[in-house]
């Protein structure tokens, strides 16, 4: 019998593996990609990036009003990520089957953050820039809406797995609904709910970098305005300037988990 099992897995994984094959080859055959050709264009495509785009002392003169615009795009991603958080966590509570109000409620906060979050904030940022054009609000808005959609769905989670013995105990004593929240789901959940808007504040930086292009704001305005002049020395600062920022506030978040987990 176990043998007969170990047989179909190893045609299961085999099947599967062939599948992936096959979607692998007409993907690339209906996109005319070349992985042959990929290849080979590697070593001068990384020669182009080596000669191209190296910080120079031009560049650097440049860099004060790079500051200012990452600051402006980290700003922004944190004020979305911490604003999104506070709805994410009312739509976590109603959409939990712990602590649901009711079946609506939690059908409703499901299906918002399931709408917000297979939407790509790029794409939100291109829906919302017909209505209130290219600046800083459309930037905030798309990176408010796609973490709305992402912690939602992770404070769900987060509230599932928590241990509901102190729910149980709140419960027997007569206690209220939203005592129990307070004094039993929120702090049990507090730690993930946290590491998860730490998250996001990395992932909206690097996201920010992208709507901005779109919005004309913050880094990634500068960025687009660099590349189109040709100006590569003054986009490799600008790149340098957004993986050092990017890993400072990783660091930052890794150490806040580590203190609160």
């Amino acid at each position: 019998m176990n043998e007969k099992l170990m047989n179909r897995r190893k045609w299961n994984k085999t099947i599967f593996l062939f599948i992936i094959i096959v979607i692998t080859y007409l993907s690339a055959d209906i996109t005319n990609f070349s992985f042959i050709h990929g290849i080979t264009a590697f070593p001068e495509a990384m020669g182009w990036i080596f000669s191209n785009l190296f910080i120079t002392q031009e560049s650097l003169e440049k860099l004060p009003t790079i500051l200012e615009k990452l600051n402006e795009t980290i700003f922004m991603s944190i004020a979305a990520t911490t604003t999104a958080a506070v709805f994410s966590l009312f739509l976590g509570i109603m959409g939990s089957k712990a602590t649901k109000v009711n079946s609506f409620l939690s059908v409703l906060s499901r299906f918002i953050a399931s709408t917000a979050r297979n939407i790509p904030v790029v794409a939100w940022a291109l829906i919302l820039l017909l209505s209130f054009g290219q600046n800083s609000i459309t930037g905030y808005l798309a990176l408010f809406v796609g973490t709305v959609g992402f912690l939602t769905r992770a404070f769900i989670e987060a509230i599932d797995e928590s241990s509901q013995s102190a729910v149980e105990a709140l419960t027997a004593t007569g206690a209220t609904y939203a005592h129990i929240v307070n004094k039993a789901v929120i702090p049990e959940s507090l730690p993930q709910i946290i590491s998860w808007i730490l998250f996001m504040i990395e992932t909206n930086i690097r996201s920010a970098t992208l709507v901005g292009i779109l919005t004309g704001t913050g880094i990634g305005y500068i960025f687009d305005l660099y590349y189109k002049t040709l100006d590569y020395n003054a986009v490799a600062l600008v790149t340098f300037s957004i993986v050092i920022s990017v890993i400072i506030i990783e660091l930052i978040s890794n150490y806040i988990r580590k203190v609160i987990l």
